[in-house]
Parts: structure tokens; C-alpha cells; sequence
């Protein structure tokens, strides 16, 4: 076969990848631009409470977008990402406080000792697989908040640490919610872009084969032990960094909004929302966002109760998560058109 004839084969198969696309949704950068454009009106006809709810699923979202790096693209189980989100909610809280250091400083501060410290605790830890590696990083869990205890000088021990909070600049005409809303928005679409952008790398296209076969990787050269390392250490990051906005829009941090139980539920988001999928951390923070508190006023219990039940039920329904039913929506719309 001549270079012409393998050309030719090549673009033949990335236009049908191109119409299999289009026929699943045929409109993306459309929709992508209309969900754009809404993102960016809704602090100014929303309540503040809303507002406030907004931002917390965009703090979420770009905790379970490094999750996902963990669970969706290599294949791992972590139960530790809630002590990354403590890292870098007490970074901020004691540079912005007692070491009064400026908010463009903190945040770049809090993803490079996240970054590190998932280095770190990554070199041994992913040298193991499945359940061994979940007890490690559940470990890692545990160990944080009664450290962050131990430290009561620094961190405040139990009774927690007040969080400088940005306000807007008197230029812009916002609110402080308001401002806040976009400065997140535009750190979760920063987010978003560099996940993506490391995805396509090299690196994403190794993790994507120690996914699929591990040991077919390794044979073609793949450093399995040296990928999934790395790709923790971006994971923890991404914690670090939500922890950052999560100190920034609450005002508050303490050993209790970083237990284990928020390692779990932050890993169970991710299965909701599709391990696998852009769309899922985004879907996954919803869940984590409303699911609960819909459920408080029925009894203390509810929330848990009613959170596992809708777990249960997706993870049976759609393996895939809910982007999956998302995807498969969008997939039967698009044919209906097709036919019409």
C-alpha cells in the first residue's frame, strides 16, 4: 500500500469518527456555547443563596474532575481525595490569614503543595492495585483531620479557622457572591481545559491503555508505576485547588468538613455522575449538592439513606452514570431528527 492509499484510508476513517460524533449530538460547540452563556448569566438572576449553591457545585465539580483522573482514566479507587480538599483549605486559610499573602499568590501555593504531597504519598501507594490502594488512600483519609488537630496553633484545631473571603473589586460593580460565582467559573473552565489537554497528551493516551490492559501496556513500554503516579499527583491538585475556592466561598474550614465520610460520598459523585465522561464531575457535584439537602428535612437520616438509594439505582439503571443517560438522551434526539 502506497503513502497516497494510507491517506486516504486515514482521513476515511476520521470522517466517519466525525459523523459517528455528529450523529450521537450534531450540534456540540452549539450547546457548549448555549450552557456557556448560561453559566455566566445565572449569579445576576439568581438569588445569593442560589448563587452560593452554583459555586459549591463548581467547587465540587473540580474535585471530582481530578477524581475522575484517578477512577475514570486509570482505573484506580481513591478514598483520600477529601484529605487534598483539607490541604488546600487550610493553605489558604493560614496564608491568607496569619501570612497575609495576596489571593493570586494562594491559589498557584495550594496546587503546587497539593501537587507535591500527592507525589509524594503516590510513589508508594500506586505501587499497589484495587482494594490494597483504596485502604492506603482511605489511610490518608483517616489520618488528616486528627493531625490537623494536633497542630491547633497553626490551624485552630477543633474549633476550626476563619478563611479570608475575596471581595470584588469596587471596578467591577458585583456583588461579593457574584464575583466569587465567576472567579470559580473561570478556574473550573481552566480546570476543565487542562484535564482535557492532558487526556489528549501522551500521557493520556498511556493511561488510557494501562486502563484497558495493564499488562499489554507494560509490554509495549508503558511505565505503568511512573503514569499513575503522576496522574495522582494531578488528582491531588485538582483537590487542593477546590479546597482553595471551597475556604474562599464558605469563609470557614475545621477537621469536620474534612472527615472520611467526605473521601466517600466524593467518590460515590463520581460513579453518579460517569467516571468517564467530561460531563461527569459537573452532574456528580450536582448530586453531591442537592441530593442531601433535598433530603434533610425528612430526619438526620434521609440524606444518607436517600443518597445510597439513588447510587444504588443509577449504578444498576447506568453503569455509565448519569452522563451516560445523558449521552444516550442525546444520542435517540439526534436520530429522531435524523429520521425527521
Amino acid at each position: 500500500m502506497n503513502i497516497a492509499e494510507q491517506t486516504g484510508r486515514r482521513r476515511l476513517a476520521v470522517g466517519r469518527e466525525a459523523g459517528d460524533r455528529r450523529r450521537v449530538w450534531p450540534w456540540p460547540r452549539v450547546t457548549l456555547a448555549a450552557l456557556a452563556a448560561v453559566a455566566c448569566a445565572a449569579p445576576f438572576l439568581l438569588t445569593p443563596y442560589r448563587v452560593f449553591q452554583l459555586t459549591m457545585i463548581l467547587v465540587y465539580g473540580i474535585a471530582l474532575l481530578g477524581l475522575n483522573l484517578v477512577v475514570g482514566q486509570s482505573g484506580q479507587i481513591s478514598l483520600g481525595h477529601g484529605a487534598f480538599l483539607a490541604v488546600g483549605a487550610y493553605t489558604s486559610a493560614v496564608a491568607t490569614g496569619p501570612l497575609g499573602l495576596p489571593y493570586p499568590v494562594v491559589l498557584p501555593l495550594s496546587a503546587l503543595l497539593s501537587f507535591g504531597l500527592g507525589l509524594a504519598l503516590g510513589l508508594p501507594a500506586l505501587r499497589l492495585r484495587g482494594a490494597y490502594l483504596a485502604v492506603v488512600t482511605l489511610a490518608i483519609a483517616v489520618v488528616v483531620p486528627p493531625v490537623i488537630k494536633r497542630f491547633g496553633a497553626v490551624t485552630g484545631g477543633s474549633m476550626g479557622l476563619s478563611a479570608s473571603v475575596p471581595s470584588a473589586p469596587p471596578w467591577s460593580g458585583l456583588a461579593d457572591d457574584q464575583w466569587l460565582y465567576l472567579l470559580v467559573l473561570a478556574v473550573a473552565a481552566a480546570a476543565l481545559a487542562a484535564a482535557r489537554n492532558l487526556l489528549a497528551s501522551r500521557s493520556g493516551r498511556a493511561l488510557a491503555a494501562i486502563r484497558e490492559n495493564p499488562a499489554a501496556a507494560e509490554v509495549l513500554g508503558v511505565r505503568i508505576a511512573a503514569h499513575r503516579t503522576l496522574v495522582f499527583a494531578w488528582s491531588a491538585m485538582y483537590a487542593g485547588v477546590a479546597g482553595t475556592l471551597y475556604a474562599w466561598v464558605v469563609g470557614f474550614v475545621s477537621p469536620d468538613s474534612f472527615t472520611v465520610t467526605l473521601s466517600i460520598v466524593l467518590l460515590a459523585a463520581a460513579v453518579v455522575g460517569g467516571p468517564d465522561s467530561p460531563a461527569g464531575p459537573l452532574l456528580g457535584a450536582v448530586f453531591l449538592t442537592f441530593v442531601p439537602a433535598a433530603a434533610q428535612g425528612a430526619g438526620d437520616a434521609a440524606p444518607g439513606l436517600v443518597a445510597g438509594l439513588v447510587i444504588v439505582i443509577v449504578v444498576c439503571a447506568a453503569p455509565a452514570g448519569l452522563a451516560g443517560l445523558l449521552r444516550m438522551a442525546a444520542g435517540a434526539v439526534a436520530r429522531r431528527l435524523g429520521r425527521e
